[in-house]
C-alpha cells in the first residue's frame, strides 16, 4: 500500500456489541502483518472525553441531546487534531473503536436533525472504512453497564440499531454479522480492510 497517506478505519456497533474487541484484534492482526497501525476510541481519554463518560454516559441524570451531540463534536475534535490526523500524516493505519457514525446513529435516535450533526462534525475526515457490527439489542442488553432500566435501555439500542441500520443502507457502513463467533467476525473485518489495502498498493 501507498505509505504516502494513512488510512482510516472505524468500528461501530450497539452498546456491547463486540466492537472493542473487533478493533483490538484487528489492530493486532494488522501489525503482525508488518503494517504501522494506531489503535483510538471515541469517547476519548481527553477532558471532553472522561466529561461524558462521568456526566453523560454512565450518570445518574439525563443532558439534553443537542448537549451531549456537542459534548460528542469537541471530544472527537480533539481526537482527530491531536491523533488521527497525525497519525495519518505519517502513513498509519488509524483504527477507531466509534467515531463520527456513533454521533450519527446515537444522537439521531435521540430525536437530533441528522443534517446538523453532520454538519457540527463537518471537521472530522471520512473513514476510509467504516464497518458496522450488527447484532439484536436484546443479544447485549444485559451486559449494559449504565444505571436505567432493562426497557429503557432495549428501546433506545433498538432506534440506534434502526439508524445504523439506515447508514448501511446509505452505503456510509459496512454491515458485518455480529452474532457469530469472535473468530468468525475478525475475519470477515480483516478481510475487508485487506481488501481495500490491496487496492491501494
Amino acid at each position: 500500500m501507498s505509505r504516502e497517506k494513512g488510512v482510516l478505519v472505524s468500528i461501530e456497533g450497539i452498546d456491547a456489541s463486540g466492537k472493542t474487541t473487533q478493533a483490538k484484534l484487528l489492530v493486532k492482526s494488522l501489525k503482525e502483518m508488518g503494517y504501522r497501525v494506531v489503535y483510538t476510541k471515541e469517547p476519548t481519554d481527553g477532558f471532553w472525553g472522561e466529561l461524558l463518560r462521568e456526566k453523560v454516559l454512565y450518570g445518574e441524570k439525563r443532558v439534553p441531546a443537542v448537549v451531549e451531540a456537542l459534548l460528542f463534536a469537541l471530544d472527537r475534535f480533539e481526537h482527530v487534531e491531536n491523533n488521527i490526523k497525525p497519525a495519518l500524516k505519517e502513513g498509519k493505519i488509524v483504527v477507531s473503536d466509534r467515531y463520527i457514525h456513533s454521533s450519527l446513529a446515537y444522537q439521531s435516535a435521540a430525536g437530533l436533525d441528522l443534517n446538523w450533526i453532520r454538519e457540527i462534525n463537518k471537521f472530522a475526515p471520512k473513514p476510509d472504512i467504516a464497518i458496522y457490527i450488527d447484532v439484536p439489542p436484546e443479544f447485549v442488553v444485559s451486559r449494559l453497564k449504565a444505571k436505567r432500566s432493562v426497557m429503557e435501555k432495549l428501546e433506545n439500542q433498538r432506534k440506534v440499531r434502526e439508524a445504523y441500520l439506515k447508514l448501511v443502507e446509505d452505503k456510509e457502513l459496512i454491515r458485518v454479522d455480529g452474532k457469530r463467533s469472535i473468530e468468525d467476525v475478525q475475519s470477515q473485518i480483516l478481510e475487508i480492510v485487506l481488501k481495500f489495502l490491496s487496492k491501494r498498493s
